[in-house]
């Protein structure tokens, strides 16, 4: 146990509170197996104690997210580095090994032993401080998107239950004046009673904008039900709430949408990100998070090939050209190219041209803006290997 190895692999089973390493040498002998807690001291000190077991060190972890980012800073700042196990592979791999028990410790082992036998895990790096930022702003809009999405469905849902005239009179996502009359006025008899000169002054003191259109639409809502709904009483101040907590959670998402597009414009490539049609300052930065360090992509075909925009065939004997897509792939990053792609369509264009010739050529939607978004992975791959903008013009091909 205390002779020293030339080459030794550790996997770390990361978690939020602690993590679990194990240690092989060549031969797959644990040499070390040990808890350590989610604290710099604890993991220096399991890092020091690694150290001496060998020589060259190979270390494997199955997080990369925010449980392992200490850690993984740790091993950056001592010089060492970390290949991603991705816990789809951990847990096919344990079925190669004896016993079917799951603890951490076996898991630590298990892809401690799947790192010495694989060599093609993409190595984990720390991000820039500006990559960084822009992680934790993309991740954080996504909540408030998400929580935004719920409070509307649950306004709805409520305001069905006491007044479905108005619940179907406007689009609620989009519509903010019919947010701000739901403030003030939930109920039909109260629609009724303000009247409609009265409510279009109290909507235009509010900045809404066609107050005469909303007060007239929601008095015509309230003229359509003249009966009184059990509980709604309480279902208006719940829909006055939520009115009122979509509105500022809007003033939130304008706030930290200017603040990822100032983030984002300090990027060296954010000009050529964002010049691709379809590619704002919002889905250029979760591009820059999801794609990370784009040297990592030897080609535009690898770049593609983790956005899943790829397919991969599945073929056995006589059944060839099977084709389907991926399983392990980068949703984000598919989503990006999925999304800019059906962006750019909607204007007359080389992106648009293209869709059209998929659709002829018998392609459904969904077909052609996939394979729209595989020709734009290509290009913007491109414009990134050559530090250009686009343009709607190809470039000129010089003579060698």
């Amino acid at each position: 146990m205390s002779e020293r190895r030339a080459r030794i692999w550790a996997g770390i089973d990361a978690g939020k509170g602690h993590h679990w390493a194990a240690v092989v040498d060549e031969t797959g002998a644990t040499l070390w197996s040990k808890k350590i807690a989610n604290d710099e001291s604890a993991i220096l000190t399991a890092l020091g104690e690694i150290l001496e077991l060998g020589d060259e060190v190979h270390w494997a972890v199955d997080i990369s997210g925010t449980s392992s980012a200490l850690l993984l800073a740790l091993l950056v700042a001592h010089g060492q580095q970390a290949v991603y196990v991705p816990g789809r592979t951990v847990n096919r791999m344990s079925g190669a090994y004896r016993g079917e028990a799951k603890t951490d410790a076996r898991d630590a082992y298990v892809i401690a032993e799947t790192a010495r036998h694989r060599r093609d895990f993409a190595t984990i790096g720390v991000p820039a401080q500006l990559a960084a930022d822009l992680a934790l702003l993309t991740a954080h809009r996504s909540d408030l998107v998400a929580d935004r999405v719920r409070m509307i469905n649950r306004l709805r849902d409520v305001l069905t239950g006491v007044f479905p005239a108005l619940e179907r009179a406007f689009d609620y996502s989009a519509h903010k004046g019919a947010l701000v009359l739901l403030t003030g006025y939930q109920t039909p008899a109260a629609i009724r009673r303000r009247g409609r000169a009265r409510l279009t002054a109290w909507l235009a003191n509010r900045a809404v904008r066609g107050a005469d259109v909303v007060a007239t639409t929601a008095l015509e809502a309230a003229q359509a039900q003249q009966t009184a709904l059990p509980g709604e009483d309480v279902a208006a101040q719940i829909v006055a709430d939520l009115a009122a907590q979509i509105l500022a959670l809007d003033d939130r998402l304008k706030r930290i949408d200017k603040q990822i597009r100032e983030t984002f414009r300090s990027h060296p490539q954010a000009e050529i990100i964002e010049s691709l049609p379809g590619m704002g300052p919002i889905l250029g930065a979760e591009f820059v998070v999801a794609a990370g360090d784009l040297t990592a992509y030897a080609d535009a075909g690898h770049l593609a090939s983790a956005a899943g925009l790829v397919p991969v065939p599945r073929d056995s004997g006589r059944r060839t050209g099977n084709l389907h897509r991926p399983k392990r792939y980068s949703r984000r990053l598919r989503r990006v190219f999925y999304m800019s792609a059906q962006t750019s369509i909607i204007r007359e264009g080389p992106n648009r041209d293209f869709y059209l010739k998929k659709r002829g050529e018998g392609c459904k939607h969904v077909q052609a803006v996939i394979a729209l978004a595989r020709r734009r992975a290509s290009v913007l791959w491109a414009l990134l290997r050559d530090g250009r903008v686009f343009t709607s013009a190809p470039p000129v091909t010089q003579a060698a």
